[in-house]
């Protein structure tokens, strides 16, 4: 129904599960206070904390309950990110409590957290604060603008630094997203009666609850919501077994300098723990830069066997895109079966045989690890989807990078990308669908069409596009939201915002169902309809807006709000205060409250406010609070009782609320496909783009195209784009090879990229800016435009652009489009112009692909034409008719101003006019003089020879 099925929610018998008390005493910003007792449940963790605001600590021990003789004292084991192996002599490093510096037992607790995760930052609990210490301290704090201190003890100073805990998540973006380190947060754990008393009155036990990596984020705020965050595993061959890279090779052409041949086969794996995605794929190694750039993982983790093979090619191939690597053992998963306690429902029988040995290792180092970072936390995923049956075209991360696909060349920026062209979407969860489809467009015919369908029932459909869109912007990011109660992170205003989407979402499919009965689009929308199910959600929906009082939700944010100012106000003078716990509670004001029956104050270590915790239940929801809050009727009764008939009302947590939803399969992201249809629709209408038609064929016909991005830009200025035509295909009808000449700054790089753009937004789905386009289907697209040095594998300009031509002359196909820029340039004119004809004439004799071919060495062009390329079919040449010539021009007047003809015409033209850039550059013009001399005298003299 939404962007996974809500039969995760919705196959319990009753509604009362989800509302549990740690879900609605919950803070409704994570993070905001200590793990504690609630309702008289206890509830511990990083990932489930409380709010208990105005609750006093008090403990009872019995005579009896006291332990006799000698008590011993042994700190629980901790979960380790290493092996058993690395865990056990971790365990046996660290320093027993009579052993080492005497230290306070919060840095004790936060000394064996160290040492235990020492490839982490250590944030520790304490109070209302998070706090570093020892060398994080000295190391992080400036780094995070943190005062450090010294906190005094008896084995001498300790460096502190510290922040207020709701602050949490401005530290962890610097420490994780922007410093790409691992940060393992250590929470407060209340202890038991008879732990307290062993341990000699210590009430709480600080233990790592989770680690937080740049890939395993969840619902951290500063996460990006447009984009999808990949943690990604790969099994590769045996460092052995393999040979390594050579310091001259890069990703294409590595078997001809010796590393591991392209044909090595690797196994992948990788997931979203936001959204609960899990995708596997085998490749080869010549692929897998062109999978890193398609997947884009923000970490990447590799079996702890090739930590010690920097050579390996797997690993430079990591290190030259600069990925972040992590080390880790392979576990105990090993197979199939091993993974169904982390996914929602079981792989299908039909569809194990699918996975290969490789992918199965992948994906159980990465399920592996990941359950380790969660520390403990219940992991559910979707069953794992096979990319490798999934038809899309391949597109390298050369051709990604310079047809500014998701970001541009010179800064890397959104903005003037091709995604930030056409997005329009308005859900978060649509603009990660559209970001894949444009990474990866379709080569299945009849995906294709079936998502133009959508958009131009959307064009034809005006008033059904914006009620749709109106009601898309109801919804909230639905794909988020249930791995969040997957992972039981959920809150009350999570189930309002699932309410919210599930409403809008029938809202929707009922538009849907009034257009679908007339029109010629009725078998479109039909079928989207058949995709909806509605009748558990609506019924969940109903529910939660009948038991969930919003007004409680909204005053139990002005609460936190105003306590939130409060806690700052105290911070500014906690932080700058040296010592530790006794040293902060001298700032917070003592309050001392007459107990009953008692005359003396409550003891200096409690404090007591007063109870303003909002109830965020209606007392209609259920008849037992009905009776809960009628019974109430005097203000110290419900002071004694309501916590505890509150926690009658609820039953115990299930450990699964959804144990038949693991026959369901995941249904298709339904509302983010209506948000990209209505979207393109929308872009379709105020650009004016056109319906491409798409076949079997290897004939490109792009008839008035243009660039979408250069002509945005163009029209912000006031500016039109001169469209060009391109007729790509076998003879004798088209050549499948366009020659293409002329000046500088005429628009040769920009025909060439425009015509791949409008290919790949075909394919993807999407209408395309020419006046007619009619095209074959693309399995993969290259590009060999614009290239630069390569200082880490130290190689020039041309090697790279001799690395990247030599990889498409070796992979492109009889269905692939490339296109080439000015091959040959980093060299002599001589050499340039024969490493240009001989690719050339490779792509239309060996690979016979569509290919568009710019050049400034008019000698390609003759000798295409000596040697019967540039034919129409003429003679008994088997390669005549293999090319056309096209070329820009420059246009002079009589004063010596000229103009740019951007529009192609056939023929070569020999001049490239670059004086007259260098003059629009602000050359000085005794320089130009001397360069238009020197050209005057070199221009006679000058011949071929090849």
């Amino acid at each position: 129904m939404l962007a996974r099925p809500l039969t995760t929610l919705t196959q319990c018998d009753a509604l009362v599960p989800l509302f549990t008390p740690r879900l609605l005493s919950a803070s409704l910003h994570h993070g905001r206070c200590a793990p504690a007792y609630t309702m008289g449940r206890r509830v511990s963790g990083w990932h489930l904390q409380m709010t208990t605001r105005g609750k006093k600590t008090k403990t009872t021990v019995r005579l009896e309950d006291l332990p006799q003789g000698v008590i011993s004292f042994e700190p629980p084991p901790l979960v380790s990110t290493n092996g058993p192996a690395q865990q056990q002599a971790a365990a046996e490093a660290a320093p027993d409590s009579d052993d080492g510096p005497a230290y306070p037992t919060v840095l004790l607790q936060a000394r064996r957290n160290m040492q235990r995760f020492d490839n982490c930052v250590l944030l520790t609990r304490v109070g209302g604060f998070y706090e570093l210490y020892f060398e994080h301290a000295d190391e992080y704090g400036p780094l995070l603008n943190l005062k450090v201190a010294q906190k005094k003890t008896t084995a001498g100073p300790v460096s502190m630094a510290g922040f207020p805990f709701f602050q949490l998540e401005r530290f962890l973006k610097i420490l994780v997203q922007d410093l790409n380190r691992y940060v393992a947060v250590a929470e407060e754990f209340p202890k038991n009666a008879a732990d307290k008393i062993k341990s000699g009155g210590l009430m709480h036990d600080r233990r790592v609850a989770r680690i937080i990596t740049p890939g395993t984020l969840i619902d951290e705020n500063f996460m990006d919501p447009y984009v999808n965050n990949y943690v990604l595993a790969i099994h590769a061959p045996s460092p052995c077994g393999t040979a390594t890279v050579q310091a001259s090779s890069v990703t294409a052409g590595r078997d001809a300098l010796g590393a591991s041949p392209p044909s090595t086969c690797l196994g992948l794996a990788w997931l979203d723990l936001s959204t609960g995605q899990f995708f596997t794929e085998a490749a080869n190694m010549s692929a897998l830069p062109s999978v890193l750039s398609r997947i884009s993982p923000k970490e990447v983790v590799l079996d702890q066997a090739l930590q010690s093979s920097k050579d390996h090619d797997v690993v430079s191939i990591l290190a030259e895109d600069r990925h972040l690597i992590t080390y880790h053992p392979p576990g105990e998963a090993t197979g199939l079966a091993d993974w169904a306690p982390m996914l929602e429902s079981e792989v299908p029988e039909d569809r194990r045989a699918a996975f290969t040995s490789e992918e199965v290792t992948a994906g159980s180092l990465l399920l592996n690890y990941v359950g380790e970072r969660l520390q403990g936390l219940s992991l559910k995923l979707q069953p794992p989807v096979r990319h490798g049956t999934m038809s899309v075209m391949s597109i390298d991360k050369n051709t990604m990078r310079a047809l500014e696909i998701k970001q541009t060349i010179r800064d890397g920026y959104f903005r003037g990308s091709l995604l930030h062209a056409i997005r329009r979407t308005v859900t978060k969860s649509g603009a990660r669908l559209l970001n894949e489809w444009l990474s990866a467009p379709s080569t299945s015919l009849e995906v294709i069409e079936a998502r133009l369908d959508l958009v131009t029932c959307f064009i034809e459909k005006a008033d059904l596009r914006d009620t749709v869109i109106l009601l898309l912007r109801r919804s909230h990011d639905s794909q988020r939201l249930v791995q969040k109660f997957a992972l039981g992170r959920g809150d009350p205003d999570d189930l309002l915002a699932l309410a919210s989407t599930v409403q809008a979402c029938n809202d929707i499919a009922t538009r849907l169902s009034k257009a679908a009965k007339t029109g010629a689009t009725a078998n479109c929308l039909a079928a989207v309809i058949a995709r909806l199910d509605l009748k558990k959600p609506t019924e969940l929906a109903r529910r939660i807006q009948e038991a969930i009082d919003e007004e409680g939700v909204v005053h139990q944010h002005e609460i936190e709000d105003g306590e939130a100012g409060h806690m700052m106000a105290l911070a500014q003078e906690i932080v700058h205060a040296e010592g530790s716990q006794d040293d902060a509670a001298a700032v917070i004001p003592k309050t001392t409250v007459k107990k009953p029956g008692k005359t003396r104050p409550t003891s200096v270590r409690e404090y007591y406010a007063d109870d303003n915790e909002a109830w965020v239940m209606k007392p209609s929801a259920s008849p037992r609070l009905e009776r809960l809050h009628a019974e109430l009727t005097t203000p110290r009764l419900c002071e004694t009782c309501h916590p505890f008939r509150g926690a009658a009302c609820f039953p115990s947590p299930p450990r699964a609320c959804h144990p038949q939803s693991r026959q369901a399969p995941p249904q298709p992201a339904v509302l983010d496909e209506l948000d990209i249809a209505t979207s393109l629709a929308l872009l379709a209408r105020d650009q004016g783009l056109t319906r491409p038609r798409l076949n079997h064929s290897t004939t490109t016909t792009i008839l008035g195209g243009r660039h979408p991005t250069v002509e945005g830009g163009l029209t912000e200025r006031g500016r039109s784009f001169v469209r060009n035509d391109c007729l790509l295909g076998p003879a004798p009808a088209h050549a499948p090879l366009w020659l293409i000449t002329g000046p500088n700054m005429a628009g040769k790089s920009t025909f060439l990229r425009q015509n791949a753009l409008i290919t790949v937004l075909a394919q993807t789905g999407c209408y395309v800016p020419a006046a007619h386009a009619e095209l074959g289907l693309v399995d993969a697209l290259f590009s060999r435009v614009g290239s630069a040095d390569n200082l880490y594998r130290d190689q020039s300009t041309f090697m790279v652009e001799m690395l990247e031509t030599a990889h498409i002359l070796r992979a492109a196909t009889p269905r692939s489009l490339v296109i080439m820029d000015e091959i040959g340039r980093g060299t002599t004119p001589e050499d340039g112009a024969a490493v240009a004809f001989a690719s050339l004439q490779h792509l239309v004799t060996v690979n016979r692909c569509r290919a568009l071919f710019a050049t400034h060495f008019h000698a390609v062009a003759d000798l295409a034409a000596a040697r019967g390329l540039c034919g129409r079919g003429e003679g008994d040449g088997r390669d005549a008719g293999r090319v056309e010539t096209y070329c820009t021009d420059v246009e002079e007047d009589d004063s010596g101003g000229f103009v740019y003809v951007h529009k192609l015409r056939k023929g070569v033209n020999r001049q490239s006019h670059a004086l007259k850039v260098a003059r629009l550059a602000g050359l000085p013009a005794s320089a130009i003089q001397v360069a238009g001399d020197v050209l005057g005298e070199v221009s006679g003299d000058r011949t071929t020879k090849l």
